[in-house]
């Protein structure tokens, strides 16, 4: 497999099939997909669907990861918080919109956040902050954040990520238990206004529920 082309045949066809802004789909075609996901993946790693990373967790299909970064309509220089690190994907993608030392990822377990750092590390996107925490409490030592986003389901967007928001900031989250929403909130004082989106299928977010 020729990584750069599969990567440039991948993001010319959600282009055909997406509206996505250049700017996000630039940005998929910046990261190496390939070297996020477990060697016995590799040759799928261009392949438009979630892959297994261990630990029952999963990377999220791109044409996902384009859609949730088009909605949040990140720009450069903005403080972003994510919540479910994963394998680091998805971070890489958010930094080549706002900056790799704007973003803050929370991953419940060790091993994937571990795993996380190398391969942000060997990518050239470890200006990324990530810790192991509870996502339910977010980072709040970096906020106010301009954005946040859930790359797990809750059953509801948790109340101390929407605290961490700036007035104004936006939110977007799988909500649900076996049916899921995927929910847009953009906050204005003390309240979130809602938008239900589309249906989704995400892992289950890890931790102590509220």
């Amino acid at each position: 497999m020729n990584p750069a082309a599969a990567r440039d045949r991948l993001v010319d066809d959600l282009a055909r099939r997406h509206d996505f802004s250049e700017h996000v789909l630039d940005a998929l075609r910046s990261v190496p997909r390939h070297q996020f996901v477990p060697e016995g993946q590799r040759e799928d790693a261009y392949a438009d669907r979630p892959l297994p990373i261990g630990d029952g967790q999963t990377i999220s299909a791109p044409h996902i990861v384009a859609a949730m970064c088009d909605r949040l309509d990140l720009r450069e220089g903005e403080h972003v918080l994510e919540i479910g690190t994963g394998c680091g994907y998805h971070a890489a993608v958010i930094a080549e919109l706002v900056g790799a030392k704007h973003v803050y990822s929370v991953e419940y377990l060790e091993s994937l956040a571990d795993t996380a750092r190398e391969n942000l590390a060997d990518t050239g996107y470890g200006d990324i902050s990530v810790r192991r925490g509870d996502g339910h409490d977010g980072w709040p030592e970096h906020a106010p954040y301009d954005a946040a986003y859930l790359t797990c389901a809750t059953r509801s967007i948790p109340t101390a990520v929407i605290d961490q928001l700036r007035d104004g900031g936006r939110v977007l989250a799988p909500v649900g238990d076996v049916s899921q929403t995927l929910v847009y909130g953009e906050k204005t004082g003390e309240t979130l206004d809602r938008e239900f989106l589309s249906g989704v299928r995400f892992v289950r977010m890890q931790g102590d529920s509220e």
